[in-house]
């Protein structure tokens, strides 16, 4: 749970399981969607932090966090930014954790019976295929795309597949490969959605961009991935059609910006940003609690 500069799932170059355990299908995004009720506190024990703006103190990985309670619950949840542990607020399992908890090992918990090195080990390897399940739903529900919704939707089946592994199967995935398949399929989705946007759309593929003044920019169709957006100013910037796979949006001014469409956005980059109710955001993401309503 480090948040130094977080390093994008998908490369920059140019290239018996319990009822309701069930992998996110085509299109179904719920799935993809943290339940910790149904999870067992795995990011609060498995993931390391360090002491820093967003974390009030460190954290070895396989240590729980001294405010995980007995219920696998937070105890401070309510007030967890202003505790110092705002990073807390904007991590997302994408699902993995319930998957691994009442899928992979049945509904044991690291409390009674699971092993759990193996379960701490198992949780960062599902994450990262739900987070590509996330990226490859999001592709499927933007029309420009459909060129490429066959090979999307046998990538979700392949993604899904690899979701129900055994422990051992899991553990010995290489992640780094499956990014990879996945990221050339994204490429092309991406390109087509793009190619909405009116104009020449600007690439900014890793760009330096912090603090950078860009309110009322017009960045639709816009290559972002990767890009640092620490604290950029968007305000009233036009982000439709956007791919914004691993752009830093910590503490970014999105109020009144247009991500409507966005390609590729995600709960956590929304909620480390700052925004408002005329942000206006893709239908399957919420507006974080901490953001103004003025």
């Amino acid at each position: 749970m480090t948040v130094d500069r977080p390093r994008p799932l998908l490369p920059l170059a140019q290239t018996g399981t319990s009822a309701g355990a069930r992998p996110a299908a085509s299109g179904d995004t719920e799935t993809l969607r943290a339940d910790c009720s149904r999870c067992a506190g795995l990011c609060c024990v498995a993931l390391p932090f360090a002491r820093s703006a967003d974390f009030a103190f460190t954290k070895a990985a396989g240590d729980p966090c001294g405010n995980l309670t007995e219920g696998f619950g937070c105890g401070i949840h309510a007030r967890l930014r202003s505790s110092g542990m705002r990073g807390c607020t904007v991590y997302d399992c994408f699902g993995a954790g319930q998957q691994v908890v009442q899928g992979t090992y049945a509904g044991k918990t690291w409390r009674d019976g699971a092993p759990a090195a193996e379960m701490f080990e198992v949780f960062p390897v599902v994450k990262n295929l739900h987070e590509l399940l996330w990226y490859l739903t999001d592709a499927l529900s933007h029309e420009a795309a459909e060129p490429e919704h066959p090979a999307l939707r046998a990538e979700v089946t392949r993604t899904e597949s690899l979701t129900r592994g055994k422990p051992a199967e899991l553990l010995a995935l290489d992640v780094d490969a499956e990014r990879q398949r996945v990221n050339a399929v994204l490429l092309r989705a991406s390109a087509l959605v793009r190619g909405q946007a009116p104009g020449k759309p600007r690439d900014h593929r890793g760009a330096d961009l912090l603090g950078a003044r860009l309110r009322g920019a017009r960045l639709a169709g816009a290559h972002l991935r990767g890009a640092y957006l620490i604290g950029a100013d968007l305000r009233g910037a036009d982000l439709r059609w956007a791919d914004v796979i691993g752009a830093d949006l910590r503490d970014a001014d999105l109020r009144g910006a247009d991500l409507s469409t966005a390609l590729f956005l995600t709960q956590a980059q929304v909620g480390s940003a700052r925004g408002d109710s005329g942000t206006q955001l893709p239908a399957r993401l919420d507006e974080p609690d901490h953001w103004t309503t003025s």
